[in-house]
């Protein structure tokens, strides 16, 4: 299982609520079953309240004494047991989420044509809250036209279905069907968690793909200009937000575009990657992603290119001199690429956002700084993150303050990063709703 960095920062549960979130974390027959213990260890630690609801198949993977000693909680897969307290029933109506991973073809084909020959399938049924199925199965199953339509049917009414991932499967197969990794899925079930809780309409997951239909580019990471073979102009960008925000865009249906510079995390699933490293790599490829299709219906940059680079690059690694003294640098300015998105349009009603990491000064506060550079830069919103003292590079949660090109200021309280892109793609959502033909 690939190590996290933040494997022991887990998010907090949802805040505001009087008592922990109910998830359901329902666990497939498949090989994958045992990453949801790790997916389970995040929850129980961030203190969710979980009940986990095996298949018998997955119990053959993974055993009832592990699930019932992570959780906490006594653990079956049959509707008898317990069967005075209707646990097919009040399983379900109790959940503030039901989370399946792995979902298998066969859970997949059963929750799509309602069928309950068992504890979790009954749950699925009773369900009226968000529901996520993450797939994990061998490719040809999950490109299988059977599959593909109930997959389709399952998302047509509200279920929120993850792509898989690309890599190594069962044996020696490679290819797409992998479970994503535990970090990922957590996040974007706390994503949901959190947009149900604040009253979004998500709560039966009505508008959880509330992006489908459309194209999106998001940048993320840092871009590094090479001064010799060893050496780079940089910054500090981790590349955290600009996933959270592809991944978010994913989940509610867009279609999805990550422009990564310089990153390690790994690719969210049903994100298109296309990865680059200095500034001018970026804006080809931002510029490419953005045009093609027709036209992305948002450009989103939340990546931090390098302002300058050298004015050459050295052949040989730069020596130091005996004497002491160090080498003058001459820098170049970078081609501004936020500016020059949202000076010429990939389509008419792009929506373009940028990300303005600001520090206060003699010369004005963070927000006055961030004003005059949403007005230099034309583009309709602008994400502002106070940086003094380091904050917010490679933390896994984040505060900001949006503001709009209408004079809209709208402040987001400190969470996880999933939370500030869900909160930036609700404000995307609202341009293009403003921008609608009445009655469209």
């Amino acid at each position: 299982m690939t190590h996290d960095p933040h494997a022991d920062q887990a998010a907090p549960a949802p805040t505001g609520a009087a008592r922990p979130a109910r998830v359901v974390l329902g666990v497939g027959g498949g090989i994958a079953a045992y990453k949801s213990c790790e997916l389970l260890r995040r929850f129980t630690e961030s203190g969710h309240d979980v009940t986990v609801v095996p298949t018998a198949s997955a119990l053959e993977f993974v055993g009832a004494p592990t699930w019932a000693a992570l959780s906490g909680k006594p653990v079956a897969s049959d509707v008898w047991t317990s069967v005075h307290e209707v646990p097919h029933v009040r399983i379900g109506q109790q959940a503030d989420l039901v989370l399946v991973a792995p979902a298998t073809a066969d859970l997949l084909a059963k929750a799509a044509h309602g069928l309950a020959d068992d504890l979790l399938t009954n749950t699925l049924l009773t369900a009226r809250c968000p529901v996520l199925l993450v797939p994990a199965m061998h490719t040809e199953m999950w490109e299988h036209p059977a599959t593909a339509a109930n997959v389709e049917l399952l998302r047509s009414r509200g279920t929120v279905v993850l792509e898989p991932a690309e890599g190594r499967l069962t044996g020696s197969d490679t290819g797409k069907g992998r479970l994503p990794e535990p970090a990922d899925v957590f996040e974007v079930a706390t994503g949901l968690l959190a947009r149900a809780g604040a009253g979004t309409g998500a709560r039966r997951g009505e508008d959880v793909r509330d992006l489908r239909g459309r194209r999106v580019v998001v940048s993320a990471g840092g871009t590094r200009e090479p001064l010799d073979p060893v050496r780079f102009l940089g910054n500090r960008s981790s590349g955290l937000q600009g996933y959270a925000l592809a991944r978010a865009a994913a989940v509610r249906g867009a279609e999805v575009v990550l422009v990564a510079a310089n990153t390690e995390l790994a690719d969210p699933a049903g994100v298109r990657v296309v990865r680059v490293a200095t500034t001018g790599e970026l804006r080809a490829a931002v510029l490419d992603a953005a045009r093609g299709g027709g036209g992305a219906d948002a450009v989103v940059m939340a990546a931090a290119p390098a302002d300058f680079r050298p004015a050459s690059q050295v052949a040989t690694k730069i020596k130091k001199a005996d004497d002491g003294s160090a080498p003058s640098l001459a820098l170049v300015q970078n081609p501004d690429v936020l500016a020059e998105v949202a000076a010429d349009r990939p389509a008419p009603g792009t929506v373009v956002v940028g990300f303005a990491a600001e520090t206060g000064d003699a010369a004005g506060s963070v927000l006055d700084h961030a004003r005059a550079k949403l007005a230099r830069k034309g583009c309709d919103l602008l994400v502002v993150n106070d940086v003094s003292g380091g904050a917010v590079f490679g933390e896994p949660d984040n505060e900001a303050v949006l503001l709009g090109a209408d004079g809209s200021t709208t402040a987001v309280a400190r969470g996880s990063k999933a939370l500030l892109a869900h909160a930036v793609w609700d404000r995307v959502r609202a341009h293009w709703d403003a921008a609608a033909p009445t009655g469209a």
